[in-house]
């Protein structure tokens, strides 16, 4: 809970949510599960890390969209129907020849309060474990992002981009109080950042 200016306490509901191959299956568990949350009061819900495809660079390309695409217009209307913010966790946007790891914040009329694309993209390479290079499709964003609440200030960033300490120290700087990372994390690393 965080209060505002006004005294009005904002309720903040986290969605972890199972993904599958099929977008629809994995749109149709999303609205429930921000129907669910927005019934139970939240008045900003977080969806995770690429939450409409599977974790892959394969998938990151062939589930690609434009801002304003169909999964993009399925968030704004959400937010809207249910009249809540929404940091829409990740979703892969493609801008030209570019995928980016992307982060959009919807107000609870619909309206885009901030799009951030993932900066620090995640490639790794354990000898004789995991192997997965984000960078071999997805393009590196390059701006802090932060927005305007009724509770203040709030700053978004993706997954590993958390790990870098100077990003969150310019979101404060920037005047968040509050810091949303969608992240998807793997047993092989995960551990790490617990």
């Amino acid at each position: 809970h965080r209060t505002c200016e006004s005294g009005d306490t904002m309720k903040l509901g986290l969605c972890q949510m199972p993904v599958t191959a099929s977008k629809a299956e994995n749109y149709e568990t999303m609205r429930r599960y921000v129907r669910d949350a927005a019934a139970a009061g939240c008045d900003l819900i977080v969806l995770p890390e690429m939450w409409c495809c599977p974790y892959s660079n394969a998938a990151f390309a062939e589930y690609a969209e434009p801002q304003g695409g169909d999964t993009w217009r399925l968030l704004c209307k959400t937010a809207q129907e249910c009249g809540i913010w929404l940091v829409a966790g990740s979703v892969p946007e493609r801008d030209g020849d570019a995928i980016y790891n992307t982060c959009y914040v919807f107000t609870p009329d619909g309206q885009l309060a901030a799009k951030h694309r993932k900066m620090h993209l995640f490639d790794i390479d354990v000898k004789g474990g995991q192997r997965f290079m984000e960078s071999e499709t997805l393009t590196a964003g390059s701006s802090v992002t932060t927005f305007e609440t009724p509770w203040g200030v709030v700053g978004v960033c993706v997954c590993f981009d958390f790990r870098f300490a100077p990003l969150a120290g310019l979101m404060t700087q920037a005047g968040a109080k509050l810091m949303v990372v969608p992240a998807a994390f793997n047993m092989t690393t995960g551990p790490a950042h617990w």
